[in-house]
C-alpha cells in the first residue's frame, strides 16, 4: 500500500509518504483539509483513499468469491454469478442517461434488487436449489446486459462516465467511498470468518444436513453476505473481474480447502492484488490512466483458462 501511494504521475519517496501520516496531518484531514500542504494533499486526500478503497474492494470481492465457490460447490464460481454485476450495470446506465450525478447509488440499489429477483426466481417451496440459482443468475445477467446495451445506445451522448465505470476504476475515490466499503467489508467478512465451519459443510451440499447444518438458513445467509460485499464494492468502483476468482484459487494451493485459513488468506491477497492492479493501471500509460478492470482481465483471463484445462483433466476440486 505504501508503494501504491508513492508511485503515480508524480513519484514520492517512501520516507515522505510515511512522514505525511503524522498526527497533525491526520487531524487536518478531519478538521480542515484545505490547510494541508501540496504533498500532504496528494498523499492523504487523493492517493490514500484510492489505495484504501482498492484494498477494501479487493478484500470484499475475494471474500465473496471464496463464499461463492463454497455455496455453489464450484471452483469456477465468482461473486458476480448471482447477477449482481448485470444489475449494477443497469442502474449505472440509467443514472448515466437520466441522473449522471448518482451513478454509484443507482448501481448499488439496482444490484441489490437484482439479487432479490434472482433469489425469488430460484426459490422453490421455501428451498433454494443451487443449480436453479446458478442458472437464474446467468440468465438474469444476459437480460441485464441487453438492457444496459439499449440504455447506452439511446443515451450515447452522455455515457462517457458510465463506460469508464463499467470497466472498473478507482479514479476520484473519496473518503466517503472508503467508509462505505469499510463498513460492508467488515460486516461481511466478520460473518464469513465466524462461520467458516458452515462454509466447509456447504461443500457437501444436501449431505451436510446429516452433519447437523441448517442448509436452508446458511444458504440464504451466505447469499445475503455475498450480495452485500459485492454490491457495495461494485457501486464504488465499477465492475472489476477475476479478483474474486483468482484469489481463492491462489490461496487454496498454499493453505488448502479449509475456510479457517482460506478465507482470511484470500481476503488479504485479494486486497494486495487489487492495489497492485490499480498501480499498474496508473503507471502503464502514464500520465494517462487505464481502467483497472482491463488490468485484472489481462491477468485473470489466462488464469481462468488454466483452471478450465485443469478441471477438464479432473485435477480441480472445490
Amino acid at each position: 500500500m505504501v508503494i501504491g501511494i508513492s508511485i503515480g504521475s508524480v513519484n514520492l519517496p517512501f520516507s515522505q509518504v510515511i512522514a505525511s501520516f503524522a498526527f497533525k496531518n491526520i487531524k487536518l484531514v478531519l478538521e480542515n483539509p484545505k490547510a494541508l500542504g501540496t504533498t500532504e494533499t496528494i498523499i492523504l486526500q487523493i492517493r490514500l483513499p484510492r489505495v484504501l478503497l482498492a484494498y477494501l474492494v479487493g478484500l470484499s470481492l475475494a471474500s465473496a468469491g471464496t463464499a461463492s465457490q463454497a455455496l455453489f460447490k464450484n471452483p469456477l464460481a465468482d461473486p458476480y454469478i448471482l447477477g449482481i454485476s448485470g444489475g449494477a450495470s443497469v442502474g449505472a446506465a440509467i443514472a448515466a442517461v437520466y441522473f449522471p450525478r448518482y451513478i454509484g447509488p443507482f448501481a448499488l440499489a439496482s444490484a441489490l434488487v437484482s439479487v432479490y429477483i434472482v433469489y425469488r426466481i430460484s426459490k422453490i417451496d421455501g428451498h433454494i436449489p443451487i443449480d436453479t440459482l446458478l442458472l437464474a443468475g446467468i440468465a438474469f445477467g444476459f437480460f441485464s446486459s441487453a438492457i444496459t446495451s439499449y440504455l447506452l445506445y439511446v443515451g450515447r451522448e452522455r455515457i462517457h462516465n458510465v463506460i469508464f465505470w463499467l470497466m472498473g476504476t478507482f479514479n476520484g475515490a473519496e473518503w466517503g467511498d472508503v467508509k462505505l466499503v469499510l463498513i460492508s467489508s467488515a460486516v461481511g467478512f466478520a460473518f464469513l470468518m465466524t462461520h467458516w465451519r458452515e462454509l466447509n459443510l456447504l461443500l457437501f451440499g444436501e449431505e451436510s444436513v446429516a452433519l447437523g447444518l441448517d442448509i436452508g438458513f446458511y444458504r440464504k445467509a451466505v447469499i445475503f453476505v455475498i450480495s452485500l460485499l459485492t454490491a457495495f464494492a461494485v457501486a464504488t468502483s465499477g465492475i472489476i473481474g477475476f479478483v474474486g476468482l483468482v484469489s481463492p484459487h491462489a490461496m487454496r494451493i498454499i493453505f488448502g480447502p479449509s475456510h479457517k485459513k482460506l478465507l482470511p488468506a484470500s481476503a488479504l491477497f485479494g486486497g494486495i492484488l487489487m492495489v497492485f492492479a490499480d498501480l499498474l493501471a496508473r503507471i502503464l500509460l502514464k500520465p494517462a490512466e487505464i481502467p483497472v478492470g482491463i488490468v485484472t482481465a489481462l491477468f485473470g483471463a489466462p488464469f481462468f483458462l488454466y483452471l478450465l484445462v485443469k478441471r477438464k483433466r479432473g485435477e480441480l476440486y472445490a
